[in-house]
């Protein structure tokens, strides 16, 4: 059997101390590199009003896909089920686009007396006429909300 190699004190010691401030430098340059990784932007929050903000003809799916989005996150909001009516009708989908309708004449009945927007409210009248003349406003009773401000005479 033979006896396990040694080495001179002297030559442990350099050996030994040669890795440490390699091994620490190593670390520094691994820390640095990732200390400037780029954080990615913060995405924008979705609006109530971002369906029809940015419609072209020949991207309509990807516009009702987003506006699918922006009714999901605003549930108790007729806005944007009101911006969606307009896509579906774009896409020549009468029945989903009378649905959204329906569904957005249900949710103004929550909303309190002189609180629903004028400009919603008038859109929300015309379309129901719309959904009513075409057959398909079977239950769209008009909603108090739409009643609450006066008509303008003109």
């Amino acid at each position: 059997m033979s006896a396990p190699a040694t080495h001179p004190p002297d030559q442990i010691g350099r050996h030994q101390s040669s890795r440490g401030p390699a091994i620490v430098l190593a670390l520094a340059v691994a820390g640095l590199l990732t200390g400037c990784a780029e954080e990615p932007l913060p995405q924008r929050r979705i609006s109530n009003d971002d369906c029809l903000s940015e419609v072209r003809m020949e991207k309509l799916k990807e516009a009702l896909e987003n506006c699918n989005k922006v009714v999901a996150a605003y549930p108790n909001d007729p806005l944007p089920l009101n911006e969606r009516y307009v896509l579906h009708t774009l896409a020549e989908d009468d029945k989903a686009a009378c649905r959204d309708l329906a569904k957005a004449l249900e949710l103004t009945g929550r909303i309190p007396a002189g609180r629903l927007d004028p400009i919603l409210r008038h859109d929300l009248e015309i379309r129901r006429a719309d959904c009513i003349s075409a057959g398909l406003g079977a239950g769209m009773a008009p909603s108090p909300a739409l009643q609450q401000l006066p008509h303008k005479t003109r």
